[in-house]
């Protein structure tokens, strides 16, 4: 840090009942009051230097007693003034980045200009301000600090401005350039001084190693310098990113905590007032950082924009705040955790513990935000030849390539996203609170194309229906409606058969596909069990003929209970392409069964059909039946 000294002669100031004074042989003439406090002067030394005095005594009738001068709106205190006192009469003072703004607005307050003494405090202030401090780093950002204090009287004189421009061609410039304190240039050299993989370890914390430092200034001052950073177009925009989250690590750790010892506070002693101003605060440093990020997708983590969600929702900030928050994190979703994606819900109107709604606004501007249409699975070679018989498919065959690479990338996005969004939902299905019609709604968001596996998805429905108990028959066939039982794996199937939570039409689907699977994977068909084959049997069908294609089945079923079987057709096939034929989703429940406790036995045909692999299947569907007989 540097410093100025001024003046020769030894301190001789004194106090005696509250009166401050200068030990001298020539009796004082002249009392000054400063904010509450007293001190008698001299004359000559006094107004010799600072031109308002002299013209305050001029317009002062001349008593024989002394003369008293009231300076209530001094700048700087006491402190300050006796300063400038100390140094009219040649009494050592010293000056630093601490006292140097104070200082000068005294100055500047007394006029102690050039136009009354050459050499005066003002023009010895600015010498050293622009030689020493603005030159160095620590200096400056002390020196701006302290202009906080004094805001009208910085400005107007200029030293606001000049701080922080020094501070923004620093900023651009390499710390070896730059005049450090002498433990932050240690470090840096340290640094710098690495050599291997620790110099690609500190590489990033050299580029910034500004961040911490200017991170001290108050929200207004920092606004300001880092807006004259962004506009001198040298720093990159991660690193403006970087400095942003350090200086929310600095103002704003623990936000839903202060919060709430806030509110308790004034809850506790009536204080509302001051909870308020502390809320108010950080809800401008806030919406002050948001205002601040970079436009480049990447600059600042999505972590980091998550967790500046999360204190938007606490602060209760700006609606502009939280949606431009909601679009950034958008670009980049797929770096998203699915923790940073647990926002607390403080809402009034709603008792679930997360915001939903804002995940959901954030998943809908994901997909909104210019995203190449789906692409469809690879072709073979038989089918693009067929393609080419004419010209004009040909052409639309190239087109369809292109469109495929462009998007390829976006498809890749949408597959990671997909994945968070399931483990999201796992973890909000825990809320016993949690709406059916939300859970659907950010499940229904992200396309069927994005997931080319149900297993988590069909976990999150698992967990939701353990969680709510109390769902009907119709919420439980709506929920289960966004399952894709052809894309379970075979563990979820077999999880999926043995759970009696799941509609009886979803068991089915289920096993339906499984078998299918089986078939198209060369599974073998395995002999029935007897108390199968008495099941068949008691409907009048003969499982010992052969059953008919899958096809010739839809004859005798309803039009709503129709599958049918699209594209397994090689064991190469991992996945298969079945679907129901019905746009609802009917259920096999007690009500679509016989008195007996049977099912349809159109049901039972299509199962003649198909060829089987694990006994294990059909024995479900035996127990199955037989819950459903007991319930009747």
């Amino acid at each position: 840090m540097k410093f100025m000294k001024l003046g020769s002669r030894p301190d001789t100031f004194y106090t005696i009942e509250a009166v401050r004074s200068v030990s001298s042989d020539v009796s004082s003439d002249l009392i000054i009051q400063v904010k509450g406090s007293k001190y008698m002067l001299h004359k000559f030394p006094l107004l010799s230097k600072c031109l308002r005095l002299q013209r305050i005594c001029s317009e002062s009738p001349e008593t024989l007693e002394r003369q008293i001068i009231q300076l209530p709106d001094f700048p700087g205190g006491i402190e300050a003034f006796e300063l400038c006192a100390k140094f009219c009469y040649g009494i050592t003072i010293t000056l630093s980045a601490y006292n140097i703004v104070e200082v000068r607005c005294a100055a500047e307050y007394l006029q102690m200009t050039e136009d009354v003494e050459k050499g005066n405090l003002v023009y010895k202030v600015e010498v050293f301000f622009n030689s020493c401090i603005l030159h160095g780093w620590k200096d400056t950002i002390v020196t701006l600090q302290s202009t906080k204090a004094f805001p009208l009287w910085s400005e107007d004189l200029g030293i606001t401005s000049r701080c922080i421009e020094s501070i923004a061609s620093k900023v651009s410039s390499h710390p070896s350039k730059v005049s450090l304190s002498h433990s932050h240039s240690r470090r840096v050299r340290d640094d710098i001084s690495c050599n291997g993989a620790e110099i690609q370890r500190h590489r990033q914390t050299i580029k910034g190693w500004w961040a911490e430092d200017i991170a001290e200034l108050s929200i207004d001052l920092y606004w300001r310098t880092m807006i004259a950073i962004k506009s001198s177009g040298k720093v990159a925009s991660n690193l403006i990113g970087e400095a942003l989250q350090a200086y929310a690590s600095r103002w704003l750790p623990n936000i839903s905590v202060k919060v709430k010892a806030n509110k308790d506070a004034a809850a506790s002693s009536s204080d509302s007032d001051s909870a308020s101003e502390v809320t108010s605060k950080h809800r401008l440093l806030l919406e002050s950082i948001v205002s601040l990020l970079p436009s480049e997708k990447g600059a600042a983590s999505c972590s980091f924009l998550l967790k500046l969600l999360k204190a938007a929702n606490i602060l209760n900030a700006s609606s502009s705040s939280k949606m431009e928050l909601a679009r950034r994190i958008a670009l980049q979703l797929e770096e998203a955790r699915v923790s940073d994606l647990l926002i607390p819900c403080l809402s009034h109107s709603s008792d679930t513990l997360y915001d939903v709604d804002m995940v959901q606004t954030i998943l809908e501007e994901y997909m909104s935000q210019g995203q190449s249409p789906p692409t469809s699975p690879p072709r073979s070679k038989l089918a693009i030849q067929r393609r080419r018989r004419s010209r004009s498919a040909e052409i639309v065959n190239i087109e369809f390539q292109e469109a495929r690479r462009s998007s390829s990338a976006s498809h890749s996005s949408k597959l990671k996203v997909a994945r968070i969004v399931d483990g999201y939902l796992q973890e909000i299905a825990k809320d016993r609170n949690l709406p059916l019609s939300k859970f659907i709604a950010i499940a229904e968001t992200i396309p069927n194309f994005s997931r080319p596996d149900h297993d988590d998805l069909y976990q999150a429905i698992d967990i939701y229906l353990k969680a709510h108990p109390d769902l009907n028959k119709s919420e439980r066939k709506k929920l289960c409606r966004i399952l894709d039982c052809k894309k379970l794996s075979v563990e979820a199937c077999m999880h999926a058969a043995q759970n009696e939570k799941l509609p009886l039409r979803v068991v089915v689907q289920v096993l339906f596909f499984e078998q299918a699977r089986a078939a198209a994977t060369g599974g073998k068909v395995t002999e029935l069990p007897s108390n199968i084959k008495a099941l068949l049997a008691s409907h009048n069908i003969d499982p010992s003929k052969p059953p008919g294609p899958l096809s010739t089945t839809t004859s005798n079923i309803p039009a709503d209970d129709q599958w049918s079987m699209s594209s397994i057709k090689s064991p190469k096939s991992r996945i298969s392409t079945l679907k129901p034929k019905a746009a609802r989703d009917d259920d096999l429940d007690e009500n679509n069964m016989n008195p007996d406790g049977m099912g349809r036995s159109s049901k039972f045909k299509a199962f003649c059909a198909l060829p089987t692999r694990p006994k294990r299947m059909f024995n479900k569907l035996l127990s199955i039946n037989r819950s459903g007989s007991e319930k009747n």
